[in-house]
């Protein structure tokens, strides 16, 4: 999800009260419309962003060598607050999820994992993340992947899972096929970054595919 799907809130008090709504939600809650479960792994949890994770997503996610294949991300504090405000109204909306990545033994993000919908009710759905450079080969990547895939299929629903990687980003696409994605072609010159359209590689992973990966790797281990 190289496109970041964001839009700024409109307003101080808009955000303000998204985040209030926030806090009266339920974490434990089933519905993850109403507040995102808390998902945990072997080296990262993954929750939904708080305002506090701003300043550290904008010190891991506005670096040269991790914004240089996804959509500009905000430049501030203020714009990534505004940001995380967006998420929860997409997540309240039923349109979206976004994870804060918060490796064990942290309280602040060091990068998402985002879900949107490509059709009404999630039945094929798209993802993306970025993570900062620092945890780059650290395996912290794929914990967080195989959380976030589970939870597509197993909480959401969702029957088809897309990715969408720049041909150029070599680490993006690794990733991608270490997870078990499956490339199914390429979209030319479907992606534009600083006034430039770039090729992009569409990766796929089907329920049924995921679940015969997951009993498999449960199997050998």
């Amino acid at each position: 999800m190289e496109k970041m799907p964001f839009r700024e809130a409109q307003t101080v008090t808009d955000l303000e009260a998204v985040m209030a709504r926030a806090r009266t939600s339920s974490a434990t809650t089933s519905d993850w419309r109403r507040a995102l479960p808390v998902l945990t792994g072997s080296m990262v949890t993954l929750r939904e962003l708080r305002l506090s994770d701003a300043p550290s997503l904008l010190t891991m996610l506005s670096t040269e060598e991790v914004a240089r294949f996804i959509s500009p991300p905000p430049t501030t504090v203020e714009g990534f607050e505004r940001f995380i405000a967006w998420t929860h109204r997409e997540r309240a909306a039923g349109n979206y999820v976004c994870f804060a990545v918060v490796p064990h033994g942290m309280d602040s993000a060091i990068g998402i994992f985002q879900v949107r919908q490509l059709e009404p009710g999630f039945a094929t759905a798209e993802w993306g993340f970025a993570i900062g450079s620092a945890y780059w080969g650290s395996g912290m990547f794929v914990d967080g992947a195989r959380l976030v895939v589970d939870f597509t299929f197993d909480r959401i629903g969702t029957h088809r899972l897309e990715a969408r990687a720049a041909v150029l980003n070599g680490r993006g696409n690794a990733a991608l096929k270490k997870i078990g994605a499956t490339q199914e072609g390429i979209l030319r010159k479907s992606f534009l970054r600083n006034d430039e359209y770039l090729d992009q590689a569409l990766w796929t992973i089907l329920a049924s595919d995921w679940r015969l990966i997951r009993d498999t790797s449960s199997v050998v281990h």
